[in-house]
């Protein structure tokens, strides 16, 4: 059984810790977010930053945390607007291939609908991401269009009918 929690302050330490522990494995699929990003002060400023724009209803961060209340995936919503949102979301790889990815974001589309008034969402994955293809496939995300995104090609889905 899987947990969404909202982002909150509190929650630095540990997502900082996160994102350290699965850099590599991370950046195996998606661009490495740099030295910066996983520096104390760089990480500060920028968890305050999500936590503002959180705020201010633009994005919706959550933590993925396992029955045992550990930290195991992350889901986000951003650029909330007119009704949709992009769709965000990554899994540490010791839960990897278990069906959290499918489970959060199911959990995270039925949230976005009742919690936010969302409609729609949107998600891009590069073309040879197959797990992140079938976790946006189970949900009922459909193909839209083929797009190139960091000189690879990509895939943008979208799925309306939130909240059900």
């Amino acid at each position: 059984m899987l947990t969404l929690e909202r982002l909150r302050a509190d929650h630095a330490d540990a997502v900082l810790a996160f994102e350290r522990e699965n850099r590599e494995y991370f950046a195996r699929t998606v661009p490495d977010r740099g030295d910066a990003y996983f520096s104390a002060a760089g990480f500060a400023a920028r968890h305050e930053a999500l936590l503002a724009e959180q705020e201010a209803g633009v994005c919706h961060f959550h933590l993925v945390l396992d029955d045992e209340g550990r930290l195991i995936g992350r889901v986000n919503l951003m650029d909330a607007v007119d009704g949709s949102a992009e769709l965000g979301y990554r899994i540490g790889e010791r839960a990897a291939g278990k069906g959290v990815a499918t489970a959060a974001v199911a959990e995270v589309c039925q949230v976005a609908g009742t919690a936010y008034g969302l409609t729609a969402l949107v998600a891009v994955t590069h073309l040879d991401n197959l797990a992140s293809r079938a976790v946006l496939e189970r949900n009922s995300f459909a193909v839209v269009e083929d797009v190139v995104v960091g000189g690879r090609p990509a895939v943008r889905y979208r799925r309306t009918h939130l909240g059900h």
